[in-house]
């Protein structure tokens, strides 16, 4: 098992000052926001230096009930060949529901979404990740994640779920602490009994992270301060074994150097009372180890469509205003709905950060109420055109600098690239009369 030891999340707008910080032995790196042909400067100084960088994942929707796709897969292995890494990691989630499954239209998420903790979706997902293990040239390491909601019906807790899975697979597992804080929060989970059921000695690494709480939800925000109660759990992991790594997460709002240095030394200390606590003969007993080079039996095509039709149900009440589902929590759900506009919201921004320039303090009230009506069609750049081609079609952006400014960068994008049919004439129209202005 490779040791890592301490680690940051690289993010381009912190590069230079992880560069510059003491005891830095690892970073970990969004995948999807790497080129394998032009690799960063700064991870390219870091790799020279001897600092191991780890490529994570957030597309691949392992939890979904279609196979992986073969290109996310084919691009995940390119990454993680171009940076020399260990190993690779993504989630336990699913990020897009619908298609030939249940013969509806493609929904995508835009966030990670939980899977149920139910026996057909253990089989799909056991089946996902021995895909993904083949595909890939480094072990894989999948990561519970934050949750806002809860699946009705649920058959096992999330230790049991985790520890099937990697018995199951051999996967590595990337525990995040501060996900196992949201959902005791969220969902009255309790963090030392997931503990008290992972399979320890599966643990590539560990993710720490900050957030905060509003009317009692905590929201997993990767942009605050790490709490008291996440560096807690820490150390009640870190009593039981010794984690191969530790990493901070922060993925905006950004603070000084030296704040995320302080942040980093209280994790080292967080390990270090853990360690002190720890027995000399770490683990437990383990069960009879399973040959993990033999095939997965496949859960069946039946287990995928009943896990299909219920993701497609769910992910279409969040993001186009269909029915809540039978035995969820209709406030919760709408908690969640809101959290994934607002995410959308903010990864337009950074896509195209034009329109917030544009629109000003109006943009994310726009922009909240547009995706709440409107599912995303195909990425985040689409997304972005989506959105100002609604405003244009619609009454409430009135003529001025701001229409025209937006009518500007909207002609300037959308290309020649055709429209659905129910669409041509009225965008066509919008067309003609936004280059006549």
């Amino acid at each position: 098992m490779t040791r890592l030891g301490t680690g940051i999340g690289w993010r381009p707008e912190i590069a230079d000052a992880v560069e510059r910080m003491p005891g830095i032995d690892w970073v970990e790196a969004v995948a999807e926001n790497v080129c394998p042909g032009h690799l960063p400067d700064s991870l390219l100084r870091l790799r020279e230096r001897g600092v191991t960088v780890v490529p994570h994942g957030v597309s691949l929707g392992l939890g979904g009930a279609d196979r992986p796709d073969e290109g996310r897969l084919t691009a995940l292995a390119e990454r993680a060949e171009a940076l020399g890494s260990p190993l690779v990691t993504e989630h336990i989630a699913f990020v897009r529901a619908g298609g030939p499954l249940t013969a509806s239209p493609r929904l995508e998420a835009g966030h990670l979404l939980p899977v149920p903790r139910t026996r057909d979706a253990l089989d799909v997902l056991c089946e996902n990740v021995r895909i993904a293990q083949e595909a890939l040239p480094v072990p894989l390491a999948v990561e519970n994640i934050a949750a806002l909601i809860s699946w009705p019906g649920e058959e096992m807790t999330e230790g049991q779920f985790l520890y099937d899975l990697a018995d199951r697979t051999g996967v590595r597992l990337l525990i995040d602490v501060a996900n196992l804080h949201t959902n005791h929060v969220n969902r009255g989970e309790d963090p030392a009994e997931a503990l008290a059921e992972l399979p320890l000695e599966a643990i590539a690494y560990v993710h720490v992270a900050g957030g905060f709480e509003r009317d009692g939800v905590w929201h997993d925000s990767h942009a605050h301060p790490v709490p008291r109660p996440v560096l807690e759990i820490l150390t009640d992991l870190a009593s039981r074994v010794s984690p191969p790594g530790v990493l901070l997460e922060r993925d905006e709002n950004f603070p000084e150097p030296a704040e995320l240095e302080g942040e980093l030394s209280a994790i080292r200390e967080a390990v270090g009372r853990g360690a002190r606590t720890r027995p000399q003969a770490e683990g437990r007993p383990e069960r009879k180890a399973r040959d993990h080079t033999a095939p997965v039996p496949p859960g069946g095509e039946a287990a995928r469509q009943r896990l299909a039709l219920a993701q497609a149900a769910l992910l279409s009440s969040l993001v186009a205003g269909t029915p809540v589902p039978e035995g969820f929590d209709r406030v919760r759900l709408g908690v969640q709905s809101r959290a994934l506009a607002a995410k959308r919201a903010d990864v337009v921004a950074k896509v195209a950060p034009e329109l917030p320039s544009i629109l000003g303090t109006e943009y994310r009230s726009a922009f909240v109420g547009y995706a709440q009506r409107h599912p995303m069609r195909g990425g985040y750049r689409q997304d972005a055109l989506d959105f100002a081609e609604s405003l244009l079609l619609g009454e409430k952006l009135t003529e001025g600098r701001a229409r025209r400014e937006l009518r500007r960068w909207w002609l300037d994008r959308s290309g020649p690239a055709p429209r659905p049919l129910s669409r041509l004439a009225r965008v066509g129209q919008v067309g003609r009369s936004l280059i006549g202005r």
